[in-house]
């Protein structure tokens, strides 16, 4: 069962659940001084506008109409109803999951993409320069710079680089510039940090040139509420009145911001993050001061993190292997509003074949952590003899991560 709206019903303001979390958030520093870092600072890097958003207090955002008319192309996403998943696991769970993969990027990352494109264009900038670890950021950005007529560069995470080609070719398909990261480490496998170093180098101090981050930040997970602002109405028309349990898979976390972020101020509604066992940053991190970056270029961020020179196994969810989490869903996690859980690749991949199998469409190894956590949840509710509403991000599709499908099935795929 889906349920859809009509394209005159998406969001026509974002919600910043800033001014709502249990504790203030703590001010970014500047890398040097390690002072509260202020608007010049930021400014080489970001337009005005996006600056403002991060320490915006307002409760809504509009969304400028020239971005709506480009949403508006597949958005609202469905939310869909896991009925066959529920039958197979004999839960009395009802399991919904809002379906970002029908964007043409294939996930949620446009919903932050355009809006970023959007503002650098009106400021005048011509070129953004990017990280992306599995692709999907590299690949929303390319597509929202195609729109916008920007040229856009990509430094992609050595390891994913060479897992997916046909990301590469699909961020050259839209005009982007792709090169694997580190550049000046051939043999490094890469991870998000060093990736985020190369863009910002390539950034700083060129006029026609700023840097674009695809998680992580308060404006970006400020972009991605539409797909939790859609899903409290179309889960209305479907008849329940809230969920129990929300849930979604955490690298920096925009896409399980984006779903949750709107049910914060709702106590009764349980909000659950998952990450890899490899990269724990939520579950095993340290919350303190960090840089976004491996080389110390970016403001230090208050934020759970392994260290910026930490460096994750090469799993095939490029997309979750980050050293840090954005301090809004840090802040939820140390204030005990939101609680996290971490799986091995082994145990992802078996949930991603079961729901496959049972619901037809095949998800991004990112993803499939979210549905790995959604049944063991729904067979708890099982056990116990619970009704649960349970509500997962489908953050994107696996259409171009077969690869990592072909190595689980012929068992050449690590457990971890």
């Amino acid at each position: 069962m889906r349920w859809t709206m009509p394209s005159d019903r998406l969001p026509e303001a974002w919600y910043n659940v800033v001014p709502d979390l249990p504790e203030p958030l703590q001010p970014p520093l500047h890398p040097g001084t390690r002072e509260p870092a202020t608007p010049d600072l930021l400014s080489p890097l970001f337009p005005m506008a996006l600056i403002g958003q991060e320490v915006s207090l307002e409760s809504y955002i509009d969304i400028p109409g020239e971005v709506l008319d480009i949403l508006r192309l597949w958005r609202p996403t469905p939310l869909v109803r896991a009925r066959r998943l529920e039958q197979a696991l004999e839960t009395p769970a009802r399991i919904y999951f809002k379906d970002e993969s029908v964007s043409p990027a294939g996930s949620h990352k446009p919903n932050t993409a355009v809006p970023q494109a959007f503002y650098n264009k009106a400021e005048g900038v011509k070129r953004l320069t990017t990280e992306t670890g599995a692709g999907q950021w590299g690949s929303a950005l390319c597509y929202a710079c195609s729109l916008f007529g920007l040229e856009c560069k990509v430094y992609m995470v050595r390891a994913s680089y060479q897992q997916k080609p046909y990301r590469r070719v699909m961020m050259e398909t839209w005009g982007g510039q792709v090169v694997p990261s580190p550049i000046d480490e051939p043999d490094h496998p890469g991870s998000l940090g060093t990736a985020i170093t190369d863009a910002v180098r390539d950034a700083v101090g060129k006029e026609d040139s700023h840097y674009c981050l695809g998680s992580v930040l308060n404006h970006v997970l400020l972009h991605q509420t539409v797909i939790g602002l859609e899903a409290k109405e179309q889960l209305q028309l479907a008849g329940e009145e809230r969920p129990d349990l929300v849930i979604g898979c955490v690298g920096g976390g925009s896409n399980f911001g984006g779903l949750a972020l709107p049910f914060v101020t709702d106590a009764e509604v349980e909000l659950l993050a998952v990450e890899p066992s490899v990269c724990p940053t939520l579950t095993r991190g340290k919350f303190e001061y960090d840089f976004g970056d491996s080389a110390g270029l970016t403001p230090l961020l208050a934020m759970y993190s392994l260290g910026h020179d930490f460096v994750p196994p090469s799993i095939h969810a490029g997309g979750l292997r980050y050293h840090g989490a954005a301090p809004i869903i840090s802040n939820l996690v140390k204030a005990g509003r939101m609680r996290a859980t971490a799986y091995p690749q082994g145990k992802v991949f078996e949930a991603a074949i079961q729901f496959a199998r049972t619901q037809g469409p095949i998800p991004a190894p990112e993803t499939a952590h979210a549905i790995r956590a959604t049944i063991d949840e729904a067979v708890r509710a099982r056990e116990e003899g619970k009704e649960r509403v349970i509500l997962f991000g489908y953050s994107g599709h696996g259409l171009l991560d077969l690869q990592a499908y072909d190595d689980y099935l012929s068992g050449r795929l690590p457990a971890e």
